[in-house]
């Protein structure tokens, strides 16, 4: 019998998705005598190892100490996605009147009916990831409990040890917490707690303006909450596109969000029910009273328990060390997902198991440097970009043609009412080489793809250009990138020599 684990608050739904990916009458098996691989950790990485591995005919043991599915099951993508699309519907509920809705009274919102929704879709989508199913439809050896090396080929779970060929290393990330004093005496909330809310609270203060905060603080903003959004650095989205950043600074203005940016929190009290920040702002003091501090600062890769030292992996504060092909220093151990990687994303972690799979078993030479990786920020609009940024290519002595279509000129975006954007590629100047992309729209997430498949493919923009775009939509703004393209080919000279072939024709 394993320790039971319980995920709050104390649902139906909630004990429906411990019993899948944590079921307490869960006994670990017989261990078998060596395995050609290993897994510690049963997040997206881990998952996709094993099933993967197991699929191609191995002898596979998957080992987790919590909850099967990891962080983008339990508290990531999967729950904040849930949040983010109850927050979309209020917002169009309550802001339709130019399409004749009629909002008065204004629509009501019940915060425990949204979260009891992502709740359920939550334990539904468990069932993919859950003990059994990697059991008895995968047949895989799945141990609950802490994995920890105990030689440079031997793991210890549960009192038991596991001999291993190849072992791989996918114990992902927690949620960073800052060193701000005072914040542990007031009590904070992190994305592997803020799920777990039942009711709304009055006033938010949400620290870090990266895609967690950003997505976090606007449908905490639309479900009624005052959201103070608190940054150190000048922007919010600092990685990405300035002017994509732009147009969502302006929107969480317009929404009501109060943006302390390049902002310093020096201390955090507590007086009563409520908790302070103290910030300093352009030589200002400036003083938030909220009800809750959600903290989305970044992330710590999950090495503690492992004893990695026994194994000979070298690890430091920014994860698992591995090389091009996903192996540490152990040369039969290997590490993917958050743990090794520096672009923490599900898609990424996905990937990465692929190549650890094709490494680790089948002597292949994938590279993770060879990957193309596009992200997404769930905002509304979202902000999806893929490939280099115009800075980064210049920096590498690329000259770059930066290509820009607003929405503002699509059809289908000014009918739906969602011309706040752009398309944006940056090409390699002379070639039609598409370098990278950024798209700002509110499904941006489900058009970057067409970017991501032709960078892959070394496919250039005049291939977007041919590929016929059903009108209208808004991703006809990618064909309107293309068309930009071949409208920059057609030189002054180039148009003469057309124009006197027409007047030849002509006679």
């Amino acid at each position: 019998m394993i320790s039971p684990v319980q995920v709050l608050p104390d649902t139906l739904e909630n004990r429906e998705l411990t019993e899948n990916v944590h079921p307490a009458a869960w006994i670990n098996p017989e261990p078998a005598t060596c395995y050609n691989l290993v897994v510690i950790g049963g997040g997206t990485a881990g998952l996709i190892c094993a099933a993967g591995a197991a699929g191609l005919g191995a002898k596979v043991a998957l080992i987790e100490r919590h909850l099967l599915g990891g962080d983008c099951l339990n508290v990531g993508c999967v729950p904040s996605k849930g949040v983010v699309r109850a927050s979309r519907a209020v917002h169009h509920a309550r802001n339709s009147a130019d399409f004749g809705v009629i909002d008065s009274p204004c629509p009501g919102f019940d915060f425990g009916t949204a979260m009891e929704r992502m709740r359920r879709l939550r334990a539904d989508i468990s069932s993919h990831d859950s003990a059994r199913r990697f059991r008895d439809d995968l047949g895989i050896d799945v141990f609950i409990g802490q994995g920890s090396f105990s030689g440079a080929d031997t793991v210890e779970v549960a009192g038991t040890t596991l001999r291993f060929k190849k072992a791989a290393v996918c114990t992902g990330a927690r949620a960073a917490v800052p060193p701000i004093p005072g914040l542990e005496e007031a009590g904070y909330l992190t994305n592997e707690s803020v799920f777990s809310l039942t009711e709304l609270p009055p006033r938010l203060a949400v620290i870090g303006a990266g895609p967690i905060g950003c997505e976090l603080a606007q449908s905490f903003g639309r479900f009624g909450s005052t959201v103070t959004l608190v940054e150190q650095g000048p922007h919010i989205l600092g990685r990405e596109d300035g002017d994509a950043a732009e147009i969502l600074h302006k929107v969480f203005i317009r929404e009501g969000i109060d943006l302390q940016l390049g902002a310093k929190i020096l201390a955090v009290e507590k007086r009563g029910n409520e908790k302070i920040l103290r910030l300093v702002r352009e030589n200002t003091s400036v003083e938030v009273v909220v009800d809750e501090i959600l903290v989305g600062v970044g992330r710590a890769p999950n090495t503690d328990g492992l004893e990695l030292e026994k194994a000979g992996i070298m690890f430091d504060r920014s994860g698992v060390t591995v090389n091009d092909n996903l192996q540490t220093s152990n040369k039969n151990v290997y590490a993917a997902g958050d743990i090794c990687f520096p672009f923490k994303f599900t898609h990424t972690a996905d990937a990465l198991a692929r190549i650890l799979i094709a490494n680790a078993l089948f002597m292949g030479r994938q590279k993770a440097s060879a990957l193309i990786i596009p992200w997404c920020t769930y905002t509304d609009p979202e902000v999806a970009h893929v490939g280099m940024y115009e800075g980064d290519a210049e920096g590498k002595g690329t000259e770059v043609i930066t290509l820009t279509v607003p929405l503002s000129d699509v059809d289908r975006a000014v009918l739906d009412g969602e011309a706040e954007g752009f398309a944006r590629v940056h090409l390699q100047a002379g070639t039609d080489r598409i370098l990278g992309a950024t798209i700002v729209a509110r499904h941006a997430g489900e058009m970057i793809s067409e970017f991501s498949l032709a960078i892959t493919n070394g496919l250039g923009i005049s291939a977007i250009g041919k590929t016929i775009h059903p009108y209208p939509t808004q991703a006809e703004a990618i064909k309107r990138l293309a068309d930009a393209y071949n409208r920059t080919r057609l030189t002054p000279f180039v148009k003469r020599l057309l124009s006197g072939w027409l007047r030849w024709q002509r006679g």
